[in-house]
């Protein structure tokens, strides 16, 4: 986004733009507007590089293979010696093994005994499998029913040299790991990492190793927000707990903004907080919108803090957890330079649990994805689903997505599902 506020102007006179209520949908889209990838771009030893955003695509030196070569154990010999539906005897001239050749080419009434991955002798066209001659000292005797060009890998036919192997915006993975390294390659540009800051607000939080006082609860916010961070493979920057005090809460978030291209806070947005929250973000950059049409997580934040982007997520540890994979994955995942986003896995499957909702906003219930006795999917909810029982989280491997107009849903209705298994 090349002017923010012109867009936060436009957007500003839409009119379906609610800041103090948006649907879920129109507040992706409304993110979506302002993210800009990251464009600085380094250089990657390919061990180091598991996980990292390719910045350039990776071109193939040379073919895949490199040359014609054997799919199978068996004897590489000539189309046109082979009888189409009687047996044949032909000479063993030699031996093809990987890695080591035959060297020359064959003659008619010849043919190569070759192992899997050697190079086909020139001449050769078809490989004819072990398992299908007759063999009696230098000579074999071939059946009938076979075609040209069987099992034989052609030079270039995974990769041709100068082919695109792999393209700029995907994140590489262990495969991609080994197709670089099968080119020869060993470093690839990829784009530096997004770093993200975050903290918890709140005078009632303390860290693991302190002794909380009456009244006061262990913060498990941070922890959650670095597992989800590490998970997408960001540079993270816990800044730990600020306490409600103005002073500090705006050294936070000018120390977090000054050092990272996300700023991300959990409190301090709810009902009888936003106004505070929203002033001090007002002073140090801008909000774009404060609530979402959503159960869990109505109070999201999302704005700018100088050039950095801020998503202020609630205080609750469930709504920490949806919002976050709701809005902020794509968020950061975009900013990072993947492209495209990958999404969540959604689909429809029998609910087996009666779940309670009323029409009027989004809901995300905590879910467990799985086979019946007879081997029919199904999703049952995981219990209470109050948005401070993170146990619904652990316990849960899907969301059940219940959209605004839905109501009340019995069992055997068809609902949404996106699995979260591999990404929590």
């Amino acid at each position: 986004m090349n002017d923010p506020s012109q867009s936060l102007r436009d957007l500003s006179c839409a009119d379906d733009y609610d800041p103090n209520s948006m649907p879920v949908g129109k507040a992706r889209e409304v993110i979506a507007r302002f993210l800009t990838p990251v464009s600085a771009a380094g250089r990657a030893h390919v061990r180091a590089a598991l996980g990292r955003v390719l910045a350039e695509d990776v071109v193939s030196p040379l073919d895949v293979p490199a040359h014609d070569n054997s799919a199978m154990d068996g004897y590489a010999a000539r189309f046109a010696d082979l009888k189409g539906d009687g047996e044949v005897t032909l000479k063993v001239a030699g031996t093809a093994f990987a890695g080591a050749p035959f060297q020359g080419s064959l003659k008619a009434g010849e043919c190569v005994r070759i192992m899997t991955g050697g190079v086909v002798p020139g001449g050769a066209d078809t490989i004819v499998m072990q398992e299908h001659v007759k063999t009696d000292r230098d000579r074999v005797t071939i059946g009938g029913s076979h075609k040209k060009g069987q099992h034989l890998r052609r030079a270039g036919e995974d990769l041709a040299a100068g082919q695109v192997a792999l393209k700029r915006g995907i994140a590489l993975r262990p495969a991609d790991i080994g197709l670089i390294s099968s080119l020869g390659i060993g470093e690839v540009t990829v784009y530096r990492k997004l770093r993200v800051a975050f903290f918890s607000t709140g005078d009632e939080l303390v860290s693991i190793g302190s002794q909380p006082k009456e009244g006061q609860i262990f913060d498990s916010n941070r922890y959650t927000i670095h597992g989800m961070l590490t998970r997408l493979d960001c540079e993270v920057l816990d800044l730990g707990v600020v306490r409600d005090d103005p002073v500090l809460l705006e050294k936070a978030f000018k120390d977090a903004a000054a050092a990272a291209d996300v700023v991300i806070t959990s409190g301090g947005v709810s009902v009888g907080e936003a106004d505070f929250v929203k002033d001090l973000l007002g002073k140090l950059g801008e909000v774009v919108f404060w609530k979402i049409a959503m159960k869990p997580g109505r109070p999201l934040a999302y704005g700018r803090i100088g050039a950095a982007h801020f998503f202020g997520l609630p205080g609750n540890p469930v709504s920490v957890m949806v919002t976050f994979y709701q809005f902020v994955r794509d968020a950061l995942l975009k900013l990072s330079g993947r492209d495209p986003v990958p999404s969540l896995p959604t689909f429809k499957v029998p609910c087996a649990s009666t779940l309670k909702k009323a029409p009027g906003r989004t809901e995300f219930q905590r879910g467990v994805l799985e086979r019946d006795p007879h081997g029919t999917w199904n999703v049952r909810v995981t219990g209470e689903q109050g948005s401070g029982i993170l146990r619904s989280m652990s316990e849960a491997n899907c969301f059940i997505i219940l959209p605004t107009e839905q109501g009340n849903v019995t069992p055997g209705t068809l609902v949404d599902v996106q699995v979260l298994e591999g990404i929590v």
